[in-house]
């Protein structure tokens, strides 16, 4: 009896153990993670996902104990990474960066693999950024209201620029025009540094890159800011109006990032992923690192409440995905 009593004492004494250093008894006495959790980036390395992925990894490899390593599975918009952890076995050691692009590709794919919301278990949402309408200084237009003008008087002529077909960029573009009621050409690119390339060149006239991607060349003066695409201006651009208070009332768009991963990860493991990853954003030295790279937190009470987000948010955009007449190159 004396020897069973001791070994009930040490198996308390090791769970504790893991509580205390992030991990956590999900099974009795087997804790999570048992290694290093994967968590895929459906794009590739350097992109608006993945930065903010792999400043968000390091602290949670702190956290939970184990190593949380970001794999860049690109293709199809985000389809390709989509398929590998929705197929994955959901014992919570592969983790899926799914953002607002996953419901964009949804809607433009005739046939997916897996449902974009039942396929996948619901975390949490992690945070959110702004892109910026920016112009090339010889298109001449200093204002929201001056590049409308300019583009009303000369349909069809003026370029803008995107990181490809169905992205963020894409849609807010076309959103853009659509509510300023202006025709521009678009012109995708095979992704953001191309674009920004061409753009700050001269050899297109208008972008909506994402902020933190843009600050440098609109600190020099390569490229002129006009408006945010949120309701509220960026800390980073402080003295940048909002599109809406610019010129187009009611302009609103907001890229966010979010944890998920496999449908059916066990109840414990996902309370334990959620409140991880919320402590991961906001640990200081995370929180100043998101912020710089333009970032700001976006996290939900509980996965019930990140699940319930998605499914408001999705048929937007959805519809924006739709009306923008979006293709996957």
């Amino acid at each position: 009896m004396a020897s069973s009593n001791r070994l009930s004492l040490c198996a308390t004494a090791v769970a504790s153990a893991f509580v205390a250093s992030g991990a956590g008894s999900v099974w009795g006495a087997e804790p999570f993670p048992l290694r290093p959790v994967r968590l895929i980036v459906p794009f590739s390395p350097g992109g608006a996902t993945d930065g903010p992925a792999r400043i968000f990894s390091l602290e949670m490899s702190r956290l939970l104990g184990q190593q949380m390593v970001v794999e860049n599975r690109p293709g199809a918009g985000s389809v390709v990474g989509a398929e590998i952890a929705a197929r994955s076995p959901p014992d919570g050691h592969t983790l899926f960066m799914i953002s607002n692009t996953h419901f964009v590709s949804a809607a433009i794919h005739r046939k997916l693999p897996y449902d974009p919301i039942a396929d996948f278990t619901a975390i949490t949402g992690m945070t959110a950024a702004q892109n910026v309408l920016v112009v090339h200084p010889s298109l001449g237009a200093k204002t929201v209201s001056e590049l409308i003008a300019l583009a009303k008087k000369r349909p069809g002529a003026i370029d803008w620029a995107s990181s490809g077909n169905g992205g963020t960029q894409h849609l807010t573009g076309a959103l853009f025009a659509s509510m300023a009621g202006v025709k521009m050409m678009h012109v995708p690119y095979r992704g953001s540094a191309p674009a920004m390339a061409d753009l700050v060149a001269g050899q297109v006239g208008v972008g909506f890159p994402g902020i933190a991607g843009v600050l440098g060349f609109v600190n020099s003066g390569k490229l002129r800011a006009l408006g945010v695409t949120s309701t509220r201006r960026s800390p980073l651009l402080p003295n940048v109006p909002t599109i809406a208070e610019a010129g187009v009332p009611g302009f609103d768009l907001l890229q966010w990032f979010g944890v998920s991963g496999p449908r059916a990860i066990p109840e414990p493991i996902v309370a334990l992923l959620h409140k991880q990853s919320l402590r991961a954003v906001a640990a200081p030295d995370t929180a100043a690192a998101l912020a710089a790279a333009g970032q700001e937190p976006f996290t939900h009470a509980s996965p019930a409440a990140f699940l319930a987000f998605m499914k408001q948010d999705a048929p937007r955009w959805a519809k924006l995905a739709r009306e923008s007449g979006a293709t996957i190159d």
